[in-house]
Protein backbone atom coordinates (compact mmCIF):
# COMPACT_ATOMS: atom_id res chain seq x y z
CA UNK A 1 0.00 0.00 0.00
CA UNK A 2 1.51 3.30 -1.11
CA UNK A 3 0.97 6.82 0.20
CA UNK A 4 -1.91 8.71 -1.45
CA UNK A 5 -0.64 11.23 -3.98
CA UNK A 6 -3.44 13.77 -3.60
CA UNK A 7 -6.69 14.35 -1.71
CA UNK A 8 -8.82 12.41 -4.20
CA UNK A 9 -6.50 9.44 -3.79
CA UNK A 10 -6.54 9.89 0.00
CA UNK A 11 -10.34 9.96 0.20
CA UNK A 12 -10.52 6.89 -2.01
CA UNK A 13 -8.18 5.01 0.32
CA UNK A 14 -10.01 6.18 3.45
CA UNK A 15 -13.29 4.90 1.99
CA UNK A 16 -11.99 1.51 0.82
CA UNK A 17 -14.07 -1.13 2.64
CA UNK A 18 -12.32 -3.43 5.04
CA UNK A 19 -13.18 -7.14 5.37
CA UNK A 20 -16.65 -7.85 6.69
CA UNK A 21 -18.06 -4.34 6.34
CA UNK A 22 -20.48 -5.19 3.55
CA UNK A 23 -21.79 -8.29 5.31
CA UNK A 24 -22.35 -6.41 8.57
CA UNK A 25 -24.28 -3.63 6.84
CA UNK A 26 -26.27 -5.93 4.57
CA UNK A 27 -27.39 -7.92 7.62
CA UNK A 28 -29.51 -5.00 8.85
CA UNK A 29 -31.65 -5.45 5.72
CA UNK A 30 -32.39 -1.85 4.84
CA UNK A 31 -31.18 1.67 4.43
CA UNK A 32 -28.23 3.04 6.42
CA UNK A 33 -28.46 6.56 7.83
CA UNK A 34 -25.40 8.49 9.03
CA UNK A 35 -26.28 11.48 11.19
CA UNK A 36 -23.75 14.30 11.32
CA UNK A 37 -22.08 13.02 8.18
CA UNK A 38 -20.64 16.34 7.00
CA UNK A 39 -17.66 16.46 9.38
CA UNK A 40 -14.12 15.16 9.10
CA UNK A 41 -15.14 11.50 9.47
CA UNK A 42 -18.60 11.23 7.92
CA UNK A 43 -17.91 11.67 4.19
CA UNK A 44 -15.40 8.84 3.82
CA UNK A 45 -17.37 6.64 6.21
CA UNK A 46 -20.52 7.13 4.11
CA UNK A 47 -18.61 6.38 0.93
CA UNK A 48 -17.17 3.23 2.51
CA UNK A 49 -20.65 2.08 3.53
CA UNK A 50 -21.96 2.53 -0.01
CA UNK A 51 -18.97 0.78 -1.58
CA UNK A 52 -19.24 -2.10 0.88
CA UNK A 53 -22.95 -2.63 0.23
CA UNK A 54 -22.40 -2.54 -3.53
CA UNK A 55 -19.63 -5.11 -3.22
CA UNK A 56 -22.00 -7.61 -1.57
CA UNK A 57 -24.82 -6.94 -4.05
CA UNK A 58 -27.07 -4.94 -1.73
CA UNK A 59 -29.19 -2.12 -3.14
CA UNK A 60 -29.77 -0.56 0.30
CA UNK A 61 -29.31 3.18 0.31
CA UNK A 62 -26.74 5.06 2.33
CA UNK A 63 -28.14 8.41 3.45
CA UNK A 64 -25.84 11.12 4.81
CA UNK A 65 -27.56 13.68 7.04
CA UNK A 66 -25.94 17.03 7.80
CA UNK A 67 -26.38 20.76 7.30
CA UNK A 68 -23.69 20.43 4.60
CA UNK A 69 -22.49 24.00 4.88
CA UNK A 70 -19.83 22.95 2.36
CA UNK A 71 -21.74 22.18 -0.86
CA UNK A 72 -18.68 20.49 -2.36
CA UNK A 73 -18.84 17.76 0.31
CA UNK A 74 -22.49 17.07 -0.51
CA UNK A 75 -21.82 17.01 -4.25
CA UNK A 76 -18.95 14.58 -3.79
CA UNK A 77 -21.08 12.21 -1.74
CA UNK A 78 -23.85 12.25 -4.33
CA UNK A 79 -21.31 11.59 -7.08
CA UNK A 80 -20.31 8.44 -5.19
CA UNK A 81 -23.84 7.13 -4.83
CA UNK A 82 -24.64 8.41 -1.35
CA UNK A 83 -27.97 10.12 -0.90
CA UNK A 84 -27.74 13.50 0.84
CA UNK A 85 -30.38 14.79 3.26
CA UNK A 86 -29.83 18.33 4.50
CA UNK A 87 -30.96 18.91 8.07
CA UNK A 88 -29.86 20.80 11.16
CA UNK A 89 -29.88 18.22 13.95
CA UNK A 90 -29.79 21.04 16.52
CA UNK A 91 -33.27 22.04 15.37
CA UNK A 92 -36.00 19.80 16.86
CA UNK A 93 -38.39 20.59 14.01
CA UNK A 94 -36.05 18.85 11.54
CA UNK A 95 -36.61 15.37 12.95
CA UNK A 96 -40.02 14.63 11.47
CA UNK A 97 -38.52 14.75 7.98
CA UNK A 98 -35.50 12.58 8.69
CA UNK A 99 -35.41 9.40 6.60
CA UNK A 100 -36.35 6.06 8.10
CA UNK A 101 -33.51 3.63 8.62
CA UNK A 102 -32.66 0.01 9.27
CA UNK A 103 -29.52 1.15 11.09
CA UNK A 104 -28.30 4.52 12.36
CA UNK A 105 -24.74 5.77 12.79
CA UNK A 106 -24.61 8.82 15.04
CA UNK A 107 -21.49 10.90 14.34
CA UNK A 108 -22.54 14.37 15.45
CA UNK A 109 -20.58 15.96 18.30
CA UNK A 110 -18.92 19.16 19.44
CA UNK A 111 -15.37 19.11 20.79
CA UNK A 112 -13.39 21.98 19.35
CA UNK A 113 -14.28 25.35 20.81
CA UNK A 114 -15.87 23.80 23.88
CA UNK A 115 -14.17 26.21 26.26
CA UNK A 116 -16.21 29.40 26.20
CA UNK A 117 -19.16 27.71 24.49
CA UNK A 118 -20.06 25.09 27.08
CA UNK A 119 -23.78 25.63 26.52
CA UNK A 120 -23.44 24.69 22.85
CA UNK A 121 -21.32 21.68 23.76
CA UNK A 122 -23.96 20.28 26.08
CA UNK A 123 -26.71 20.91 23.54
CA UNK A 124 -24.73 19.13 20.81
CA UNK A 125 -23.45 16.23 22.89
CA UNK A 126 -26.37 15.66 25.26
CA UNK A 127 -29.56 17.27 23.93
CA UNK A 128 -29.26 16.19 20.29
CA UNK A 129 -28.83 12.52 21.31
CA UNK A 130 -32.20 12.74 23.09
CA UNK A 131 -33.84 13.87 19.85
CA UNK A 132 -32.04 11.20 17.82
CA UNK A 133 -32.83 8.39 20.24
CA UNK A 134 -36.50 9.36 20.26
CA UNK A 135 -36.73 9.59 16.46
CA UNK A 136 -35.06 6.20 15.93
CA UNK A 137 -36.62 4.14 18.72
CA UNK A 138 -35.82 0.47 18.29
CA UNK A 139 -33.49 1.03 15.31
CA UNK A 140 -30.00 -0.49 15.73
CA UNK A 141 -27.69 2.43 16.50
CA UNK A 142 -23.96 2.96 16.61
CA UNK A 143 -23.17 6.03 18.72
CA UNK A 144 -19.74 7.56 18.33
CA UNK A 145 -18.18 8.37 21.68
CA UNK A 146 -14.72 9.25 22.90
CA UNK A 147 -11.93 7.82 24.99
CA UNK A 148 -12.06 11.11 26.88
CA UNK A 149 -14.75 9.57 29.08
CA UNK A 150 -11.89 7.73 30.79
CA UNK A 151 -9.56 9.38 33.31
CA UNK A 152 -5.84 9.71 32.76
CA UNK A 153 -4.13 6.45 33.69
CA UNK A 154 -0.54 5.54 34.64
CA UNK A 155 1.57 4.57 31.64
CA UNK A 156 2.21 1.15 33.18
CA UNK A 157 -1.53 0.48 33.36
CA UNK A 158 -1.78 -0.19 29.63
CA UNK A 159 -4.83 1.96 28.96
CA UNK A 160 -8.46 1.85 30.02
CA UNK A 161 -10.64 -1.10 29.04
CA UNK A 162 -14.35 -0.97 28.38
CA UNK A 163 -15.35 -2.18 31.85
CA UNK A 164 -13.29 0.46 33.65
CA UNK A 165 -15.35 3.15 35.39
CA UNK A 166 -15.46 6.46 33.53
CA UNK A 167 -13.81 9.54 34.94
CA UNK A 168 -14.32 12.37 32.45
CA UNK A 169 -12.16 15.46 32.88
CA UNK A 170 -13.68 18.72 31.66
CA UNK A 171 -17.02 19.61 30.13
CA UNK A 172 -16.39 18.06 26.72
CA UNK A 173 -15.65 14.70 28.30
CA UNK A 174 -18.53 15.05 30.75
CA UNK A 175 -20.97 15.82 27.94
CA UNK A 176 -19.55 12.82 26.03
CA UNK A 177 -20.45 10.58 28.96
CA UNK A 178 -23.90 12.20 29.04
CA UNK A 179 -24.33 11.19 25.38
CA UNK A 180 -23.51 7.60 26.29
CA UNK A 181 -25.96 7.61 29.19
CA UNK A 182 -28.74 8.96 26.99
CA UNK A 183 -28.29 6.26 24.35
CA UNK A 184 -28.06 3.67 27.12
CA UNK A 185 -31.37 4.85 28.52
CA UNK A 186 -32.92 4.61 25.06
CA UNK A 187 -31.67 1.05 24.78
CA UNK A 188 -33.27 0.04 28.07
CA UNK A 189 -36.45 2.09 27.63
CA UNK A 190 -37.24 1.48 23.97
CA UNK A 191 -35.27 -1.68 23.26
CA UNK A 192 -32.92 0.11 20.86
CA UNK A 193 -29.93 -2.16 20.13
CA UNK A 194 -26.88 0.06 20.60
CA UNK A 195 -23.12 0.08 20.20
CA UNK A 196 -21.08 2.78 21.95
CA UNK A 197 -17.89 3.30 19.98
CA UNK A 198 -15.18 4.99 22.08
CA UNK A 199 -12.52 6.45 19.80
CA UNK A 200 -9.11 8.03 20.44
CA UNK A 201 -7.38 8.95 18.16
CA UNK A 202 -8.12 8.59 14.45
CA UNK A 203 -5.40 9.82 12.10
CA UNK A 204 -5.14 10.56 8.41
CA UNK A 205 -2.77 12.82 6.49
CA UNK A 206 -4.76 16.05 6.98
CA UNK A 207 -5.83 15.56 10.57
CA UNK A 208 -4.94 13.81 13.80
CA UNK A 209 -2.27 13.65 16.47
CA UNK A 210 0.50 12.74 14.03
CA UNK A 211 -0.44 15.59 11.68
CA UNK A 212 -0.57 17.97 14.66
CA UNK A 213 3.00 17.07 15.58
CA UNK A 214 4.19 17.19 11.96
CA UNK A 215 2.80 20.68 11.40
CA UNK A 216 4.56 21.86 14.55
CA UNK A 217 7.85 20.48 13.26
CA UNK A 218 7.33 22.02 9.82
CA UNK A 219 6.69 25.42 11.39
CA UNK A 220 9.63 25.14 13.77
CA UNK A 221 7.30 25.29 16.76
CA UNK A 222 7.94 23.25 19.91
CA UNK A 223 6.16 19.92 20.40
CA UNK A 224 4.64 19.64 23.88
CA UNK A 225 5.46 16.26 25.44
CA UNK A 226 3.66 16.88 28.75
CA UNK A 227 1.06 14.36 27.59
CA UNK A 228 3.68 11.64 27.27
CA UNK A 229 1.93 9.03 25.16
CA UNK A 230 -1.08 8.45 22.90
CA UNK A 231 -2.94 5.77 20.99
CA UNK A 232 -3.53 6.38 17.27
CA UNK A 233 -5.00 4.46 14.33
CA UNK A 234 -5.55 4.99 10.60
CA UNK A 235 -8.90 6.65 9.91
CA UNK A 236 -9.75 4.11 7.20
CA UNK A 237 -9.56 1.30 9.76
CA UNK A 238 -11.62 3.33 12.22
CA UNK A 239 -14.28 3.77 9.53
CA UNK A 240 -14.38 0.03 8.89
CA UNK A 241 -14.48 -0.91 12.58
CA UNK A 242 -17.23 1.62 13.27
CA UNK A 243 -19.40 0.32 10.45
CA UNK A 244 -18.86 -3.31 11.41
CA UNK A 245 -19.64 -2.58 15.05
CA UNK A 246 -23.35 -2.27 14.25
CA UNK A 247 -23.34 -6.07 14.42
CA UNK A 248 -22.53 -5.79 18.14
CA UNK A 249 -25.49 -3.55 18.96
CA UNK A 250 -27.49 -4.84 21.90
CA UNK A 251 -29.40 -4.10 25.08
CA UNK A 252 -27.60 -3.10 27.22
CA UNK A 253 -25.30 -1.32 24.75
CA UNK A 254 -22.05 -2.95 23.73
CA UNK A 255 -19.12 -0.65 24.48
CA UNK A 256 -16.09 -0.91 22.18
CA UNK A 257 -12.78 0.93 22.43
CA UNK A 258 -11.28 1.81 19.05
CA UNK A 259 -7.67 2.83 18.55
CA UNK A 260 -4.30 1.41 17.62
CA UNK A 261 -2.50 -1.35 19.55
CA UNK A 262 0.54 0.69 20.58
CA UNK A 263 1.05 3.00 23.51
CA UNK A 264 3.41 5.28 21.63
CA UNK A 265 5.33 8.15 23.15
CA UNK A 266 4.78 11.63 21.78
CA UNK A 267 8.54 12.10 21.86
CA UNK A 268 8.96 9.00 19.66
CA UNK A 269 6.38 10.20 17.11
CA UNK A 270 8.16 13.56 16.92
CA UNK A 271 11.55 11.88 16.49
CA UNK A 272 10.29 9.63 13.68
CA UNK A 273 8.60 12.55 11.95
CA UNK A 274 11.78 14.59 12.22
CA UNK A 275 13.71 11.85 10.46
CA UNK A 276 11.16 11.74 7.63
CA UNK A 277 10.91 15.51 7.31
CA UNK A 278 14.62 16.22 7.67
CA UNK A 279 14.06 18.59 10.57
CA UNK A 280 14.87 17.80 14.18
CA UNK A 281 11.85 18.48 16.43
CA UNK A 282 12.01 21.02 19.23
CA UNK A 283 10.51 19.43 22.35
CA UNK A 284 8.96 21.31 25.24
CA UNK A 285 7.65 20.33 28.65
CA UNK A 286 8.35 17.37 30.88
CA UNK A 287 6.63 14.02 30.39
CA UNK A 288 4.01 13.20 32.99
CA UNK A 289 3.62 9.71 34.40
CA UNK A 290 0.03 9.28 33.18
CA UNK A 291 -1.90 9.88 29.96
CA UNK A 292 -5.26 9.46 28.22
CA UNK A 293 -4.92 5.89 26.94
CA UNK A 294 -7.30 3.16 25.80
CA UNK A 295 -6.83 -0.58 25.40
CA UNK A 296 -8.58 -1.62 22.17
CA UNK A 297 -7.74 -5.30 22.54
CA UNK A 298 -11.33 -6.45 22.04
CA UNK A 299 -11.62 -4.45 18.82
CA UNK A 300 -8.41 -5.98 17.44
CA UNK A 301 -9.49 -9.46 18.52
CA UNK A 302 -12.69 -9.04 16.52
CA UNK A 303 -11.50 -7.04 13.53
CA UNK A 304 -7.72 -7.44 13.37
CA UNK A 305 -4.87 -4.96 13.62
CA UNK A 306 -4.83 -1.73 11.58
CA UNK A 307 -4.14 -2.17 7.86
CA UNK A 308 -1.78 0.82 7.96
CA UNK A 309 0.87 0.17 10.65
CA UNK A 310 2.08 3.00 12.86
CA UNK A 311 5.49 3.48 11.24
CA UNK A 312 3.94 3.65 7.77
CA UNK A 313 1.30 6.12 8.95
CA UNK A 314 3.96 8.35 10.53
CA UNK A 315 6.01 8.21 7.33
CA UNK A 316 2.99 9.08 5.17
CA UNK A 317 2.02 12.03 7.35
CA UNK A 318 5.58 13.34 7.50
CA UNK A 319 5.96 13.19 3.72
CA UNK A 320 2.54 14.77 3.16
CA UNK A 321 3.20 17.69 5.49
CA UNK A 322 6.75 18.20 4.19
CA UNK A 323 5.36 18.35 0.65
CA UNK A 324 2.89 21.07 1.67
CA UNK A 325 -0.21 18.87 1.71
CA UNK A 326 -3.39 20.55 2.95
CA UNK A 327 -4.45 20.25 6.58
CA UNK A 328 -8.03 20.46 7.85
CA UNK A 329 -7.05 23.01 10.47
CA UNK A 330 -8.67 21.12 13.35
CA UNK A 331 -6.02 20.41 15.94
CA UNK A 332 -6.86 17.49 18.23
CA UNK A 333 -5.46 19.30 21.29
CA UNK A 334 -4.25 15.92 22.49
CA UNK A 335 -1.87 17.77 24.82
CA UNK A 336 -4.79 18.85 27.02
CA UNK A 337 -4.66 17.35 30.49
CA UNK A 338 -7.46 19.44 32.01
CA UNK A 339 -10.16 18.75 29.43
CA UNK A 340 -10.25 22.26 27.96
CA UNK A 341 -10.87 22.00 24.23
Amino acid sequence: MTRPVDEADLDDLLSRPGPGVGAALAAVSGDIVLLGAGGKIGPTMARMAKRALTEVGSDARVIAVSRFSDPVAAESLEAHGVRVHRADLAEPASYAALPDAAAVFFLAAMKFGTTGAEHQTWWSNAAIPVLVADRYRGVPTMAYSTGNVYPLTPLAHGGSIESDPPGPVGEYAQSGLARERIFTNAAHTWGTPTTIFRLNYACELRYGVIADIATKIAAGDPVDVTMPAVNVAWQGDINAWALRSIELAGVPPHVLNATGPETVSVRRIATLLGEVMGSAPVLAGEESTDALLSDAGECHDRYGYPSVPLRRLVRWVGEWVADGGRQLGKATKFQQREGKF
